[in-house]
């Protein structure tokens, strides 16, 4: 059954990427921690949605699909992997230059273990919410942190969820 999921969600990422290649990738890299201290390290792939809502002289909406895989440190269990997949929204302040932001999604995720670190998921398939704020540079790179919280939302108990705080680092190809 696990391996039937993380097949099905790395088969739906690619054919995302597939169906997006005209518009500028942006490939990202993350370290973190958890809220138990355990390290984290994340690699990543976005598509922009080229679309911009509620223009205004402060700024506007806009978003991105990501889709990313992470390893997870495990104290003293070996460490977790897992692919996530999520639309991210953002608000941007300004649209040249220096460009603050902030961002948030709801997404899904598929570990490879239901025991990560100290924590107990439950289940394989975990809901993934974040929320972040960054910088936008020049050369379309962006830097910043961002909060990451997983959990079954209750589908199956134990249901501890896990956080990763990280900084974050990324630039289109």
């Amino acid at each position: 059954m696990k391996n039937r999921l993380a097949t099905s969600l790395a088969v739906a990422v690619l054919a995302l990427a597939g169906t997006q290649l005209a518009q500028a990738a942006q490939v990202s890299g993350a370290v973190g921690v958890t809220s138990q201290g355990d390290m984290t390290y994340r690699l990543g792939m976005s598509f922009d949605w080229d679309k911009k809502w509620l223009q205004s002289s402060v700024g506007h909406v806009s978003g991105y699909w990501d889709a990313g895989y992470t390893y997870w440190e495990g104290g003293d269990y070996s460490g977790a992997h897992s692919l996530s997949f999520s639309p991210v929204f953002t608000y941007e302040f300004g649209d040249s230059g220096y460009v603050p932001f902030i961002e948030a999604g709801v997404g899904v995720a598929v570990f490879s273990k239901t025991d990560v670190g100290d924590q107990k998921l439950g289940s394989a398939f975990n809901f993934e919410d974040r929320i972040g704020f960054g910088v936008k540079l020049p050369g379309q790179q962006k830097v910043g942190i961002r909060a990451t919280h997983y959990s079954n939302a209750g589908i199956k108990q134990p249901n501890d969820g896990i956080e990763s705080y990280a900084l974050f680092y990324s630039a289109a190809f």
